[in-house]
């Protein structure tokens, strides 16, 4: 490993380390665990040094996104027992990681409509092919602009400092992994859409969409996107407010 690389490495270590400050508590909810289904993506808010540059240059709480790709294939990708999720690390490249990655932070599940279970496995397919990949973490300038936890950057370049550059230290983030994957099945995230003329000139053509550069993805475009179902988990096993115990208060006695 050259002098760069070794530096990279361990550029992007620290980035990627949670702060000091945070202490994750308890386990991934198991009713989130529970709706869980392949092709899922999972949304993380998560406490790194780049989760706080990520979450400030796209003006969301989603720093992180998996894809939940279930236990059985992760385990036929020769993941450690437990894994059921693939995601992309900025220093260890792309690895299968179990639920235990994600305890004590707040997730949102994002899930594609409409997939033929073909579409799903070829999705699965196309991400476990990846699994083991490492990024050329040599372009310290690439890497140097998350350094700054609040960069002053105005509003209508953040997205594109997240791509700048546009090498292998920009790949390394979560979103663009899952966005080459689920454009490489046509789903769309945020196309670009353009009407197309009709044959007579008039209008009334078919729309056409068009994809995006996947180095242009944040986490946060999987929950602002029309085609992907949020998922709140609570709401999906019978959810009856009629039996949630609430503490008696004063105003409680008040309203008799």
């Amino acid at each position: 490993m050259s002098a760069l690389e070794r530096c990279g490495y361990h550029l992007s270590c620290w980035l990627s380390a949670p702060r000091a400050w945070h202490r994750p508590i308890g386990a991934v909810d198991h009713e989130t665990l529970a709706c869980l289904r392949v092709g899922d993506v999972v949304l993380v808010e998560g406490a790194s040094r780049l989760s706080t540059v990520i979450k400030y240059l796209t003006q969301s709480s989603w720093s992180h996104a998996a894809l939940f790709v279930g236990v059985d294939a992760a385990r036929l990708a020769g993941g450690a027992p437990g894994s059921a999720f693939i995601e992309a690390d900025l220093a260890e490249g792309v690895r299968l990681v179990g639920p235990e990655a994600f305890a004590g932070y707040p997730l949102r599940v994002c899930r594609p409509v409409g997939l033929s279970d073909d579409a799903i496995e070829h999705l699965v397919t196309h991400l476990l092919g990846r699994v083991g990949h490492r990024y050329d973490l040599r372009n310290i300038l690439d890497l140097a602009r998350y350094l700054l936890p609040l960069p002053p950057v105005p509003a209508r370049w953040r997205r594109e400092m997240l791509a700048l550059g546009s090498g292998d230290p920009t790949r390394a983030i979560c979103s663009t992994l899952l966005a080459e994957a689920f454009q490489s099945i046509r789903y769309p995230i945020l196309p670009i859409v353009d009407p197309e003329p009709s044959v007579l000139g008039i209008g009334g053509g078919d729309t056409v969409y068009r994809r995006r550069d996947s180095t242009l993805f944040t986490p946060r475009d999987f929950d602002l996107s029309p085609y992907f179902q949020i998922v709140k988990p609570k709401l999906t096993s019978d959810f009856d407010p009629g039996r949630l115990h609430w503490q008696a208060t004063d105003q409680d006695e008040v309203n008799g």
